[in-house]
């Protein structure tokens, strides 16, 4: 069973702590990680992006000139897509871009995500991060103790306002329950810090 240091939060040794093999000894699929990243980003996107075709644009009712005699090609309408102002040929319109994909598959990307993450030495476990009050400074001050600086990703047991709000406006802390994570915001992240306690809940939601 992977092992690693259990830290206080000011950055002291707790001795050590035993890690689950579900979660932090799984199998790493890079193709399966790639396709559970690509469907979490295609769902963030809005898809409201639209266009106007040749029906929908704004005038075009009366024929621009005649049909004969003029030595030019006929035309019918000024919507056509080759006119200026004209409609849109093959343009975007309103869909969805969700991406199906099976709860086998995102466990298995998440575990192999945060085994990675293991494997890399970005997984820090601390005792709690609780704050005496809503501060930003303060939990600086921790992060700094724990040596987790670039993105950091902090996993807490449950919704903990003081902590989610102390880290709100630091721009690279991400504040995440046990139960929600997800495997852009573990990959992206340079330090995952896990509170001990989220520990047991992790093992049972993903394992």
């Amino acid at each position: 069973m992977p092992t690693t240091a259990l830290l206080t939060k000011t950055g002291g040794d707790a001795g050590t702590v035993e890690l689950p093999e579900a979660l932090f000894a799984a199998p790493v699929n890079e193709a399966v990680i790639h396709q559970a990243v690509t469907a979490q980003m295609a769902g963030r996107r809005t898809g409201t992006h639209d266009t106007k075709t040749r029906g929908e644009v704004a005038g075009g009712g009366a024929k621009p000139y005649r049909q004969k005699g003029t030595g030019r090609a006929r035309q019918g309408t000024r919507s056509a897509p080759h006119y200026a102002g004209g409609g849109v040929v093959f343009g975007p319109h309103p869909r969805s871009y969700a991406q199906r994909l099976p709860k086998r598959m995102k466990r298995l990307a998440l575990v192999g995500a945060l085994t990675a993450k293991f494997g890399d030495g970005a997984i820090r476990v601390v005792e709690d991060l609780a704050m005496d009050a809503i501060r930003s400074r303060e939990l600086i001050g921790y992060l700094r103790s724990l040596e987790a600086s670039g993105r950091v990703l902090v996993v807490a047991e449950g919704k903990d306002e003081r902590l989610e709000l102390s880290a709100r406006n630091l721009p690279g802390v991400t504040v995440i329950r046990a139960d929600s994570l997800n495997v852009v915001d573990v990959i992206n992240a340079d330090v995952v810090l896990i509170t001990q306690p989220c520990l047991p809940t992790m093992v049972e939601v993903y394992s």
